[in-house]
Order: structure tokens, then C-alpha cells, then sequence
């Protein structure tokens, strides 16, 4: 059976399309407005991050309102309303706070003070109330790891001043043979080079994981820990509905500063790759201050009420390590969710469908029962979907990261399918891992290529900004990829993206069991099915060509035809689409195609 014969086949078939899919959606919403389901769903404001979309707002690269360039606060309050009309549920910045911007904005001079480019509190406060109005919940970035150079803290730190002497984590150095100081250890900095810098008045070494602007702050000293809580509770106060932690496995370090042994990996004494990270890394005490937030943001939900404030962490580990993050043996809970980063980091171009249903299996299988599990598969530290693993991918990806049970979290520009621009010039080059390396190899670490400016329209900047030079150079491909002209298209990636989100809503997605089926090396499926509830069915083609397979082996026989409720840009099938059970033993899908149907 070739694809023309199929294609043929499925279009005398089809009746109204569009009729059908309304027909179909609405049905599938009447389950929901029912008294069964509303009480299964429940209507605790407490659990809303339970099945909530996630989106990832870069604020330098989102929408500049002051034409200079650079995003900002009242730029994200402009653009609300698409959040809204999307249907996302809650929003996370990356951070907006006080920052010299070297690594910009995860070097904070003052954690309680907005970055004067991104504007004032007053415009975070109006950015607050708008987005309460449309019921999405605003999520911020908290950095608990280190602090700029020019915080207060450090500088008093420096400077011995009582109460700070021990802020951070101090260090003397030795002599070695040719009578020269060095650091006290072999510590190597995420962003190369050594972890320790020199600091001539206070006359000893500081340590760094990043920049040597960015000082670690040592969480053994219980000040440290106060001086954070009140930070929470600040931006609590300030409406915030929790915070995503960045790189909490950085917070602890071996007291005795002990050598790390080394990997294997390379040669190059600079690079992060030179040990293996025993002492810097994952050390258990992180545990306990996870649990220690975790506890401040329900003691002020319940002292305030409103929804849940929730704290969902980034953390590149150990499976069985994260795991423990979600709760101890002795019931104590840390993090809302730690962030799922397998089908970022295990996920490329040359995986097959066994490779996607072993990543998603095996969170499933080591999270603790009672627990939601999330997906992400990009964000402003790594490759786009469309870059990573192609663009005719961008459709089944979110189709996958929006089937599975849990919390989807979405990069801004992923949903019409954005791209890296990997040509930035070394002249425009800002990251700092990639300045570190130099203009030979700074296209192999630069993070610049996934943040550069929202694609909203094909005028100038992208619609980003007027100004004659952004920040960072827009894609060339916006007049063709851009926000605008997928919203007037019947059929784009933007309207896959809301058909998603809408159908994320149904019984069947927020409570539904998960099963995965590897039909081939090619093609996988993601069941979801609830007692009472017609069951949603996921199919997945990963490779670059056409694959035929027999559904048989994955539905009851029972099943008489399945229903397209969801199909990509580049689809034989619309929405509405029927295929009935004769079709089922020889079904195809073009490249990369993927599909959500209603089993009937």
C-alpha cells in the first residue's frame, strides 16, 4: 500500500473536517461539565500546577516596550493577553532582578530590587495584577546559589564586616614549588576554568561554580539561610505564586575542600569535564534545604491562603538523586516537582522510539507514588525542539510533551516552532561560557543561538522592538516564522500548540493512566485512558521517513475506528479525520508525524 493510495483512501473518507472536530471536542467536553468528573478533577486551588502548562518567559528577549533593544517588564505585560489566549496556565521569568548583568541576570546585586532595564517594582506590580486578572500565574526565578560581586553581602564579606565574615565560601590558598599562591583545590567552574578567585583585600581565595562575579554563598552559615527565606517571602508578599530554583545541586560543597578526583575525560586542567564532581555536586545536605523551603511556601499558603506557592527546581542529576527531591523516607517534601531534562539531554536526532518510551518510562518508574511528573524539552540553556531534533519535529513534540501525564513546560517560541540562530557572530556574542573559550570554539558552548528574540510579526526586529540594534541579533528567518502570520493560517504550529492545550483540559488528560507501546523502531504510542472516559491515543513517528505499522498490536479489537483530534502542519490527516479498524493493520505516517486521535 503506497502513501498516494492512503492518501487517496483517507480523503474520500473524510466528511466536513472542521464539523467533525467540533463535534467530536464537544462531546468529549460534555464528560467534563459532568458531576462524575467534576469531582474527580476536584476543585482544590491548591493542586492547579498539577496538570498546568508551564511557559518559559526569557524577559531580555520577549518584547522590548521601550525601544532599546532589550526586553522587559512592561513588554511581558503587553503580551499577557496571548498567554491567555493560549491558554497557558502560569508563567516563570527567567530572572529580572538587580544584576551588573554578566551573566545576565543569575548575577544578583540586590535580590529584592528590579534590573532597572527590565523596569520598576511598580511595573512588576501592574505586571501582577494583570495577570491575576487573566488567571495566570506569575512564577519567578530565584537564584539561591550564589549572588553578584557587587551584592552588599559580598562586599561586606570582603571586607570582614561583622555578621558577614562567613557569608561566603573563603578559602587560603598555598605555595607551590615555584613559590607562586594557588587556589586550595583543583576545583574547576562550570564555565571553565578555576572555581577559585583571588581577592586581594580580603586576602584569601573565594569559591565560584560560574563567573568569578558570581560567589558562591555558603548555606552552612544559618544567616545565609535567613537572609534567603526573607527573599521568599519578600516576592511572596509581592503576589508570586512560587519560584523555579536554579542549579540547587551547586548549594553545598565539601567543608574540608577536598580534591576531586579525576574523570578521564580530558586533559584540559580548566575544564569542568577534568573531574568527577563528588565534592561540588549533589551533596546530600541539598536535600534538607529543598525540604526547608518547601516547608516556607506551605506555612505561607496556609497562613494566607489563595493557591498553592510552589517551587519547581532545576537540576542537571542522577535520576535516583532527583528522586529524592520530591520527598524523604520520612514523608518530609521538598520541591512541588524537580525539572525532567531526559527528553532534553537523552533526546536527539538519532533516537528511535525505544529511546523515547525507555526516558519517559523510567521517570514514571522511579517517581514516588502521589507525585506529578513533568517534561521539558528545551529551554534558554539548551537547543530549541526545532534545531535539536529537526523542524518537521516541532508538531510531534508537543503533541508528546502535552499527552503525557503531568506538567508541560514550554520555552517561549517553541510552540510556532522557533529556531537557534547558531550564525551569531563572535562581534555579537554575549554568553559568558562562550567569551570564555574565545573565537574559535565559542559556537560549541554559546547559549546565545536559543535566546535570541521572540518572532512575533515579519516587520522590523521581528515585532520585537524598533530599535536599530537588539540586544541580540533576530533569526533571519522571522518574515517567514513568526508569530502573526501562523495565527492567520488555518493550520500552523501555534494552532496545533492551543488545540493541545485545549484538549489538556478533558478528565481524560488531567487524570487519565499512561501506557506506552513501542510498535517499531520508529513509532511509539502514549495511551491515556479513564474508567468512564473515551481514551486519548498518541502515535509518534521519529524517524525521517514514512513508516507503516499495525495498530492491532497496541488496540483491543473491540475498537471500531479512531477519530484525529490533534494532527501536525504537515499531516495527510485533519482533524476530524476517521480511520476506521480495517485501516488499522496497515496505518501510515509520513515523517515525523504524529497524531492524536479519540479511541472509539
Amino acid at each position: 500500500m503506497n502513501l498516494q493510495y492512503w492518501r487517496n483512501s483517507v480523503m474520500n473518507r473524510k466528511m466536513s473536517n472542521q464539523m467533525r472536530a467540533l463535534q467530536t471536542m464537544a462531546a468529549l467536553a460534555s464528560a467534563e461539565s459532568s458531576e462524575e468528573a467534576s469531582n474527580a478533577v476536584g476543585d482544590i486551588d491548591n493542586e492547579w500546577w498539577k496538570t498546568a502548562v508551564f511557559y518559559q518567559i526569557y524577559p531580555r528577549s520577549f518584547m522590548d516596550s521601550n525601544d532599546d533593544g532589550i526586553g522587559d517588564l512592561r513588554g511581558v505585560l503587553s503580551k499577557l493577553s496571548y498567554l491567555a489566549e493560549t491558554g497557558i496556565t502560569a508563567t516563570w521569568l527567567s530572572p529580572i532582578f538587580q544584576s551588573p548583568m554578566i551573566d545576565f541576570g543569575y548575577d544578583i546585586s540586590d535580590f529584592k530590587a528590579i534590573h532597572e532595564e527590565y523596569g520598576t517594582m511598580e511595573d512588576f506590580e501592574e505586571l501582577i495584577a494583570e495577570a491575576n486578572r487573566l488567571n495566570i500565574k506569575i512564577i519567578l526565578d530565584f537564584v539561591p546559589n550564589h549572588s553578584s560581586d557587587q551584592c552588599e553581602w559580598f562586599i561586606k564579606s570582603a571586607a570582614r564586616e561583622e555578621g558577614y565574615e562567613d557569608f561566603y565560601v573563603w578559602a587560603d590558598g598555598h605555595i607551590n614549588e615555584d613559590g607562586e599562591m594557588e587556589p586550595p583545590n583543583n576545583w574547576q567552574s562550570v564555565f571553565y576554568g578555576s572555581a577559585w578567585t583571588w581577592h586581594p583585600e580580603r586576602g584569601q581565595y573565594y569559591y565560584h561554580q560560574f563567573t568569578a562575579e558570581q560567589p558562591d554563598l555558603n548555606y552552612r552559615n544559618s544567616k545565609v539561610v535567613e537572609a534567603m527565606d526573607d527573599v521568599i517571602t519578600f516576592w511572596l508578599d509581592k503576589g508570586v505564586s512560587g519560584f523555579r530554583v536554579d542549579a540547587v545541586n551547586h548549594l553545598f560543597e565539601d567543608p574540608e575542600l577536598r580534591d576531586e578526583p579525576l574523570s578521564g575525560k580530558t586533559q584540559d586542567k580548566s575544564s569542568h569535564l577534568y573531574t568527577e564532581h563528588i565534592y561540588t555536586k549533589d551533596l546530600p545536605e541539598v536535600y534538607d534545604m529543598l525540604y526547608h523551603w518547601r516547608n516556607l511556601l506551605d506555612e505561607y499558603t496556609e497562613k494566607h491562603g489563595g493557591p498553592a506557592r510552589i517551587m519547581m527546581t532545576e537540576a542537571y542529576a542522577d535520576l535516583k538523586f532527583l528522586m529524592d527531591y520530591y520527598e524523604n523516607a520520612d514523608g518530609s517534601k521538598g520541591p512541588h516537582f524537580p525539572f525532567n531534562f531526559f527528553l532534553l539531554t537523552d533526546i536527539s536526532q538519532t533516537s528511535d522510539a525505544r529511546d523515547y518510551v525507555f526516558n519517559i518510562q523510567k521517570w514514571l518508574t522511579y517517581m514516588p507514588r502521589n507525585h506529578v511528573a513533568n517534561w521539558v524539552m528545551s529551554n534558554h540553556d539548551n537547543p530549541r525542539i526545532a534545531s535539536r531534533l529537526g523542524v518537521d519535529s516541532v508538531d510531534a513534540m508537543n503533541m508528546l510533551l502535552m499527552t503525557l501525564p503531568g506538567v508541560a513546560v514550554t520555552y517561549n517560541g517553541d510552540e510556532i516552532g522557533m529556531q537557534d540562530f547558531r550564525d551569531i557572530s563572535w562581534e555579537d556574542t554575549v554568553d559568558p561560557p562562550a567569551r570564555n573559550v574565545g573565537p574559535d570554539k565559542y559556537k560549541e558552548v554559546s547559549r546565545d543561538p536559543v535566546r535570541t528574540p521572540f518572532q512575533w510579526s515579519g516587520e522590523k526586529n521581528a515585532g520585537f522592538s524598533n530599535a536599530d540594534k537588539t540586544w541580540l541579533p533576530v533569526h533571519p528567518n522571522y518574515e517567514e516564522l513568526n508569530l502573526e502570520i501562523q495565527k492567520s493560517l488555518e493550520k500552523s504550529h501555534y494552532s496545533v500548540y492551543k488545540d493541545l492545550i485545549e484538549l489538556r483540559k478533558l478528565p481524560v488528560m488531567e487524570q487519565g493512566r499512561t501506557a506506552l507501546e513501542v510498535i517499531s523502531r520508529n513509532v511509539f504510542t502514549v495511551t491515556r485512558s479513564l474508567k468512564g472516559h473515551s481514551s486519548i491515543l498518541t502515535i509518534i513517528n521519529t524517524s525521517d521517513e514514512e513508516q507503516m505499522v499495525n495498530l492491532l498490536e497496541v488496540l483491543d479489537e473491540d475498537i471500531k475506528q479512531l477519530t484525529v483530534l490533534v494532527s501536525g502542519v504537515n499531516s495527510i490527516y485533519d482533524k476530524g479525520t476517521e480511520i476506521p479498524q480495517e485501516d488499522f493493520e496497515h496505518f501510515i505516517l509520513t515523517p515525523q508525524e504524529a497524531l492524536v486521535c479519540m479511541i472509539e
